[in-house]
């Protein structure tokens, strides 16, 4: 005898906010009550978008009962009772297998696509979730895994997520139901119909054959190069420059001279090849991370963000298509896109010469105008003058290398390389330790003054003892280490507050008597 509890079915939806999870649910709902099957839906709000998401639990039976019975069904779904759960997003599913819904009777449904929390945003260096262990906890709990970029699918096909994660529940044969029902609904449901069809109809056809779930970096340094569209004869010189190095290595310092080719010029990337010959020169086969992790850090560095560089990148024509395809703009579709700036005195300073800057910098300090002196700044880059003020900051780029902020991060760069170059042969883990040091390095005004401050505790307390042996380099590592962690672990710089520099030295106070109508402000006795 079959029993409400054999039947029962649970369908457990996880969302972001805006993906239309309400609409799925609904859905699924319609075609139970089409096919005459019980069913209950009950819906878990979260916290708005990406901080958190609403939860939709769907339960009904496979078939009616026989007796005619009305079942009790569940109004939240139970840890190790849940038949299929779909997400939106793959860590919405790793937050589905971590509360225990995702089990040996489960069959998983899930993108391969990130949106990134606020905290893996926030994080300092890369504070990315690794896919790879989201993949894989989820194949080694669900019962069966069916996961592809619902995100690629979704804009291929200019509908919203719902539609392409009903098409996954259709096309992976989970529900109680044929294709023919689930498309019915989404006729009847009279909003985006022909696009939300084409959406469903792909991801049936993707479920049923999922493709790469978490495709891997293309190629060598050579393919890197060409892939470019370098002239030849670049092209020429930076193949020859590559060739000995380790094919890690190699590929690497390919990619950081595009990098450093795109942000200055070839004379830039050459000092770059420059660079990463003095590394590898130094280093040994035991050090291999830390020779790598320091040419990626090196390319970072190099690639300093300032005004010029924000500007420059804020009127590529591709971030403009990139926008637009966010916004899910359609053809004909007016984008606006409005730029945040609050430009301080050091920002104004940082692309001035050396001597400019410097002074103006000496005369802030004096006067007290560092940290206080901001304008706001609402710039229209898709207006003619939005954009044009904004090209004329990139434009600036020949004179950077003038500039007081390159002078300052050259002088610091030189004595870091200068260090990796003793320590490489020496103790690959403290070289490991110190290749990462750069990461507190970040962005421009405040922040870059926070980083620098972190950057010179760090470097007084940890580095220069190791470097003048006073320190162990074994022991050195290990406070490296973990200094660095709390340092990445601290975005607002609490850990320099004994560090930071008197900004704007001592000012005259004095109280003042309330004033009266008609009388002056004077200062009390």
């Amino acid at each position: 005898m079959t029993t409400s509890q054999d039947n029962a079915f649970g369908i457990l939806i996880a969302a972001l906010g805006g993906e239309g999870g309400g609409v799925l649910a609904d859905w699924l709902v319609q075609c139970a009550r089409n096919q005459g099957l019980p069913v209950q839906a009950t819906s878990v709000p979260g916290v708005a978008q990406r901080t958190g998401a609403t939860s939709y639990y769907i339960e009904l039976l496979r078939a009616p009962l026989a007796d005619g019975t009305r079942p009790v069904f569940g109004l939240t779904p139970v840890a190790g009772r849940v038949d299929v759960v779909v997400a939106s997003e793959l860590l919405e599913a790793a937050r589905m297998i971590e509360r225990g819904f995702v089990t040996h009777r489960t069959t998983l449904l899930a993108s391969t696509h990130r949106v990134y929390t606020t905290l893996e945003k926030m994080h300092m260096a890369d504070g990315r979730q690794d896919a790879k262990r989201l993949v894989g906890a989820a194949q080694a709990l669900a019962q069966r895994a069916v996961l592809f970029d619902m995100e690629a699918v979704t804009v291929k096909a200019g509908t919203v997520i719902s539609a392409v994660m009903f098409g996954a529940l259709a096309g992976a044969g989970v529900l109680p139901w044929p294709r023919e029902v689930c498309e019915d609904v989404i006729r009847a449901s009279g909003k985006g119909v022909q696009a939300s069809l084409a959406g469903f109809s792909a991801a049936h056809d993707e479920a049923q054959q999922p493709t790469a779930v978490i495709p891997e970096v293309a190629g060598d340094a050579r393919q890197v190069l060409s892939e470019a569209r370098l002239p030849a004869h670049v092209q020429q010189a930076w193949a020859a420059r590559l060739q000995g190095w380790p094919p890690a290595v190699q590929t690497l310092a390919a990619h950081g001279a595009l990098r450093c080719r795109d942000y200055q010029n070839d004379a830039y990337a050459t000092a770059f090849f420059d660079h990463v010959q003095a590394l590898v020169d130094a280093s040994t086969p035991s050090a291999s991370d830390a020779l790598e992790e320091g040419v990626r850090q090196l390319a970072l560095w190099m690639c300093f963000e300032d005004v010029i560089r924000v500007a420059d990148l804020k009127t590529r024509r591709n971030r403009y298509a990139r926008v637009a395809s966010e916004a899910q703009a359609k053809k004909g579709d007016i984008v606006r896109v409005t730029e945040h700036f609050k430009p301080g005195i050091d920002e104004v300073a940082a692309v001035l010469p050396r001597a400019l800057g410097e002074g103006l910098m000496k005369l802030a300090r004096r006067r007290g105008w560092l940290g206080k002196a901001h304008v706001g700044m609402h710039i229209r880059s898709t207006s003619l003058w939005g954009y044009l003020l904004l090209r004329s900051l990139a434009r600036l780029r020949p004179l950077r290398p003038r500039s007081l902020r390159y002078a300052q991060e050259h002088e610091t760069l030189a004595v870091w390389l200068a260090a990796m170059r003793q320590v490489l042969p020496q103790s690959p883990p403290l070289a490991l330790a110190l290749a990462g040091l750069p990461q507190v390095l970040k962005g421009y005004g405040e922040t870059q003054a926070r980083g620098r401050l972190n950057y010179a505790r760090l470097w007084a307390q940890h580095v220069a003892p190791s470097l003048t042996s006073e320190l162990d380099a074994s022991t050195a590592a290990n406070a490296l280490r973990e200094a660095l962690k709390a340092t990445l672990a601290d975005p607002e710089g609490k850990l320099n507050s004994g560090q930071r520099p008197d900004a704007g030295g001592t000012q005259t106070m004095f109280w003042a008597d309330r004033p009266r109508r008609g009388k002056p402000l004077t200062p009390a006795a």
